[in-house]
């Protein structure tokens, strides 16, 4: 039912890249309340359908936020101490923030992450359609399509749930 094969959503989010301009265009006149309940029940739908940790390329491709809690913790669930862990594994800038010091994420293991039950909130959250605004966070979200199973089949149902009628666009798109 949903597409998962990572490289047809990479050659849909190239054929379609100007037909998602405009449709994030024609989100942005959309209530934020009206578009979140669409956003949420669609993404409800679609993430129990498909199962990410066979996917894994999110991991490959994001820099990750960490935060000294989350450093705490998952040194400790490694048994090693944070000062250790920080060194191997994060990169923190002069402002204080941590990230993950590598792409694909260390902690990937072919498509899952070694450390599935205690992951960073960052990486528990993505790919973020869970939380109100959607519409402010649409340029960020668009920019996975092509990349995440789960965002990009939230975009194809929320085309149709919202009558995004392609072939009345063709004209502006071209």
């Amino acid at each position: 039912m949903y597409i998962t094969d990572l490289s047809i959503l990479e050659k849909e989010a190239a054929d379609k890249e100007e037909e998602n301009l405009q449709f994030r265009n024609h989100l942005s006149a959309w209530n934020h309340k009206d578009l979140d309940k669409l956003v949420f029940e669609l993404n409800e739908e679609v993430t129990a359908a498909i199962d990410c940790t066979l996917c894994g390329a999110c991991c490959r491709s994001l820099m990750i936020n960490v935060t000294a809690a989350e450093i705490q913790d998952v040194s400790r669930k490694l048994e090693m101490l944070p000062g250790d862990f920080k060194a191997k594994y994060i990169e923190e800038s002069s402002q204080g923030n941590f990230i993950i010091n590598r792409i694909p994420c260390h902690f990937l293991s072919g498509n899952k992450c070694s450390i599935y039950t205690d992951r960073f909130t960052e990486c528990r959250e993505f790919p973020h359609l869970h939380k109100p605004h959607f519409k402010t966070r649409l340029f960020g979200t668009l920019m996975h399509y092509g990349r995440c199973p789960i965002i990009y089949n939230v975009i194809e149902e929320l085309k149709k749930k919202v009558n995004w009628c392609i072939t009345e666009n063709k004209a502006r798109i071209k």
